[in-house]
């Protein structure tokens, strides 16, 4: 039979995991339910845990050296680049006091490109990252050519991606270097990202060079909710603090 209400749904499926979750022994209830709904209502989403830790301490090259040191044998999966994004939120600002004040279930909506040259931008992915709690997915889509000296048709596309047609503005540019790790089974991936620079869009109509430098090191663990239950090693083995860590956030903290 069809129902059309996907609350109803919802709460079948969790009844249904809450009766056989001894099947499913291998999983936490709420980490099992979760990849069940997102699987019914969107096969394409695969949660990954991402946990990350703010370096404050150590030159990103000290961090680097740490990862390449880890028992389970970390190695360069990917040449270092430079990752730059625009992000962009409601006039309220909902992304912002979600993610500040521990919202669960939120998304936020970026565009991102590759390269040193920020003002080259090739290949522009419209990127709407979606968390609960500490998993995480994202949703990509190609997005519309534009420059930095002109954002209003790149803004008002950002609109089709919304379900609930939200009307965005641009609040923040940043960029960083990412160096790329991983093991030797694919199972466990870790990005460092340094070098982070911050420019408001709240304040300037447009991008002119960068006026905010965090000396912050970001490393971020990432792995598939299945390996949830082997994931001890490697992190017991992570020299520093979990901490939660938006760069969004920090960047809207750290240029008002």
């Amino acid at each position: 039979f069809f129902i059309q209400d996907e609350f109803l749904i919802t709460k079948l499926i969790f009844k249904f995991v809450k009766k056989y979750h001894y099947k499913f022994k291998q999983a936490p209830i709420h980490s099992f339910l979760n990849s069940l709904i997102c699987s019914f209502f969107n096969p394409l989403i695969r949660m990954r845990y991402e946990r990350k830790y703010k370096v404050e301490s150590f030159h990103p090259e000290v961090v680097r050296q740490i990862v390449r040191s880890h028992p389970a044998s970390f190695r360069k999966i990917f040449p270092d680049r430079q990752i730059n994004n625009i992000y962009f939120d409601t006039a309220n600002l909902v992304a912002y006091n979600e993610n500040v004040d521990g919202v669960a279930e939120r998304r936020k909506f970026r565009v991102r490109w590759y390269g040193e040259d920020i003002f080259k931008i090739e290949n522009p992915k419209v990127e709407i990252k979606i968390k609960s709690n500490l998993l995480g997915t994202k949703e990509t889509y190609p997005a519309i050519d534009f420059k930095l000296t002109d954002l209003k048709t790149l803004t008002r596309s950002l609109t089709a991606y919304s379900k609930l047609k939200l009307a965005f503005m641009p609040t923040l540019i940043n960029s960083y270097q990412r160096s790329y790790y991983g093991t030797s089974n694919g199972d466990f991936r870790i990005t460092i990202d340094s070098n982070l620079r911050y420019f408001s869009l709240l304040t300037a109509q447009h991008f002119t060079r960068y006026n905010i430098l965090d000396e912050a090191t970001v490393l971020e663990l990432k792995y598939e909710e299945d390996k949830e239950l082997v994931a001890d090693p490697v992190l017991q083995n992570i020299p520093f603090r979990f901490t939660k860590s938006s760069k969004y956030v920090t960047g809207m903290n750290i240029t008002s």
